[in-house]
């Protein structure tokens, strides 16, 4: 590993962008933040609450999904880590930011169902939507179903498609865009649900809990956070407790596990020459390293290939 910067609290959500640098959320900051290839440090927006998940969208905004914000443990071991839902909760939403001003809206705050609660990542399709996962926020004492959710980026469709799933974190599309994976945290369980249309799922049968193909998991305590997808359509999932990327072929079978040094390794991104280069968020110790990847990642719509 390449360590690219430290010092930032709870990165998340890392956009590698054309230019080189990577733009990232400061969780416990509450801050929009872009990172340059020499570490350098720079402000695009603050935003307060729990800004988790991050994308580029079709418009060149960068796409947020606000979890409402976190109660903090400061870990005189591990370092900074979430716990419950803050006492000054916010509200879940989805807000897009233009990286040229800072200036944020707010496009989403709740659906048919009801608010949204803790809405954690996002990855956007061929045809200029987005899916997300809404992790929901545990108290002490309970917490929310999560769900998966569909909308358009100018504000004007949100959709619940899968409700309810355990703590979906996660989310990224295969190479053809014809199925939507999701990382399970508290099961540390991979999902696969078949498209068959902006926003629309092919749902499996019981047993299944919500309509998810089971894709697979690891037999030792772990826990999935954020994931990618490579370009030969292997997804790369954070993984939790058992610090690594964990990749996990589409039939299931575990590839390999890439080991990290920080229990919070919270999501991975792709860029560079060829894409070759994933770039890691570590967010107990607050920092962004690089690691040379054997295989290419999956070009992003709107962000790696424009149409």
């Amino acid at each position: 590993m390449r360590e690219i910067a430290d010092g930032l609290k709870f990165p998340e959500g890392p956009i590698a962008m054309p230019d080189g640098s990577v733009v990232l959320v400061e969780i416990a900051a509450e801050r929009l933040t872009r990172v340059m290839p020499d570490g350098r440090k720079f402000l695009i927006a603050r935003m307060p609450g729990g800004p988790n998940g991050a994308a580029l969208g079709p418009d060149g905004w960068i796409y947020v999904c606000n979890s409402g914000g976190f109660e903090w443990i400061e870990d005189p071991v591990h370092g900074l880590r979430p716990r419950y839902q803050a006492p000054a909760y916010s509200g879940g939403r989805i807000e897009r930011v233009d990286p040229e001003t800072g200036r944020i809206e707010t496009l989403y705050t709740a659906t048919e169902h009801g608010p949204l609660r803790g809405p954690n990542d996002i990855v956007f399709d061929g045809d200029g939507g987005f899916w997300f996962t809404d992790l929901g926020k545990a108290r002490e004492r309970d917490r929310d179903q999560g769900g998966i959710y569909y909308a358009r980026a100018d504000g004007s469709l949100i959709r619940e498609v899968v409700h309810p799933i355990l703590t979906p974190n996660g989310i990224g599309l295969s190479p053809d865009d014809k199925v939507v994976y999701v990382a399970e945290t508290e099961g540390g369980r991979l999902w696969a649900f078949d498209i068959v249309g902006p926003g629309e799922i092919a749902r499996a049968p019981w047993p299944s809990p919500h309509g998810g193909r089971f894709v697979g998991a690891m037999g030792v305590y772990q826990r999935f956070d954020s994931l990618a997808v490579e370009a030969c359509g292997n997804i790369c999932v954070a993984t939790l407790a058992n610090p690594c990327i964990t990749v996990i072929a589409p039939d299931g079978r575990i590839v390999e596990q890439v080991p990290t040094d920080d229990l919070h390794t919270t999501n991975i991104c792709f860029g560079g020459p060829d894409l070759r280069t994933a770039f890691v968020t570590l967010s107990n110790s607050g920092r962004l390293v690089a690691i040379d990847w054997p295989r290419p990642g999956l070009p992003l719509h709107w962000l790696n290939r424009r149409p």
